[in-house]
């Protein structure tokens, strides 16, 4: 059973103990990420990121990890565009010192200069080689073509030429206007206790003063391409159709519809495109959501001379899910979505991700049958009725990679989508 406490300073804890687990997961998710910077700030949050594991006022980066390792535990983090998450697993009995570490790697990072200038040499590396994988840099330019001249749209390890000029005064403004009580949340589960989580959390973050955090720029969806002709063995295909945000009554089936189109084998991009056409190896659609906003990714990887047909066909199932999407269908996705957030409980890494997303986004956590309920709620008319306003909306853009210069342009998918 969850429980949550909220301290006096606006400091969350949300706790959920798994009975029978020797281990727990125990982290802070702190509601900042690539979203919530300036033009000029653009990847300081994962700089900062960085920064945590290199040192604070009383551990080097080489003691961070050996305290934990020590005791046979994992530390990591992450950035994304609206969160960044320190987080441990470890045994029970190590709970307390994997708190008091993430608390000083949060609160207390050294921002060393000549540890800034390595770490700065690492993260231009990891550009380097995110700009060397072209199915993954697709969607950075797929979000940028969706969301131009936006936060939202910026890449979240930033450009070269900007991770090549910031210093621990940036890094400090950053944390002081976006690292306050109220927008952390402490999230634990397995071998947990909440009460003795709750005192542990009161020593280490009781005493935070709070932060006015600006509030991130609203979202504008925006059908833009992006065409970047390279000579690879694939051409890389990716489309965003604007989608439900994470508080929209339509995500849920947002999510079973993407499912039915590219969820797994089953799905109809997967058999049309790999199975019956052999066009792709690769193809699937997802359903990603952020405060205000979201979209339906589709992506597919094929030869340049298939590409268009690609495309079209892509298109086509779009279209043609707007009229014979088939009961069956739809509750294989349900079943799909049920199980893997089912299987996904069995973590206690996932469940406190899990804890710490959904109170961010709504303040409390919803039970698991209140979430099931909602899937099970999606039937065949909802879907849909979703596949049509989404196509009749035209909303769409696109990002290609690689030998790609004779693909149909995005206003020809466009009006094929609407027709």
């Amino acid at each position: 059973m969850q429980q949550i406490t909220t301290l006096d300073n606006g400091f969350r804890i949300v706790t959920e103990p798994m009975p029978g687990l020797a281990s727990a997961a125990v982290g802070v998710w702190v509601t900042a990420g690539a979203r919530h910077e300036r033009s000029e700030q653009n990847g300081i949050a994962h700089f900062l990121e960085h920064m945590a594991f290199k040192g604070t006022a009383k551990r080097t980066s080489l003691q961070i990890a050996e305290e934990i390792e020590d005791v046979g535990g994992y530390i990591n983090a992450y950035t994304s565009r609206e969160m960044t998450a320190y987080y441990a697993r470890v045994l029970e009995a190590d709970v307390p010192l994997a708190m008091d570490v993430i608390a000083d790697i949060v609160l207390n990072p050294a921002f060393d200069a000549r540890e800034i200038e390595v770490e700065r040499h690492v993260i231009l590396q990891e550009i380097g080689q995110a700009l060397d994988t072209p199915d993954d840099v697709i969607f950075d330019w797929l979000q940028e073509a969706s969301y131009p001249d936006q936060a939202l749209g910026r890449p979240i390890l930033g450009p070269a030429e900007r991770i090549a000029n910031y210093g621990a005064e940036d890094l400090r403004g950053f944390v002081a206007g976006h690292y306050g009580p109220g927008q952390m949340i402490l999230a634990a589960s397995g071998a947990v206790h909440h009460d003795r989580i709750v005192r542990l959390a009161e020593a280490l973050f009781g005493d935070l003063p709070a932060v006015e955090m600006p509030l991130a720029e609203p979202a504008r969806f925006a059908c833009n391409e992006r065409r970047e002709i390279k000579t690879l063995e694939q051409a890389h295909f990716a489309l965003s159709l604007e989608g439900p945000g994470y508080r929209d009554a339509d995500l849920f089936t947002a999510q079973i519809y993407s499912s039915v189109m590219g969820g797994g084998m089953s799905s109809r991009l997967f058999q049309k495109l790999r199975e019956e056409r052999g066009l792709c190896y690769t193809t699937f659609a997802q359903a990603g959501a952020h405060e205000d906003t979201g979209a339906l990714t589709i992506y597919a990887g094929t030869g340049g001379r298939d590409l268009a047909d690609l495309a079209m066909l892509t298109i086509d199932e779009l279209r043609r899910s707007t009229q014979d999407m088939s009961e069956a269908e739809v509750a294989r996705a349900r079943t799909q979505m049920k199980a893997g957030l089912l299987m996904g409980l069995e973590s206690p890494s996932s469940r406190a991700e899990r804890l710490a997303r959904l109170l961010a986004v709504w303040g409390r956590v919803p039970s698991l049958s209140e979430t099931i309920e909602k899937i099970d709620a999606v039937d065949l008319d909802a879907i849909r009725a979703f596949a049509e306003k989404t196509a009749a909306s035209g909303r769409l853009s696109m990002a290609l990679y690689g030998p790609v210069a004779d693909a149909p342009p995005l206003e020809a998918l466009r009006e094929r989508l609407v027709a």
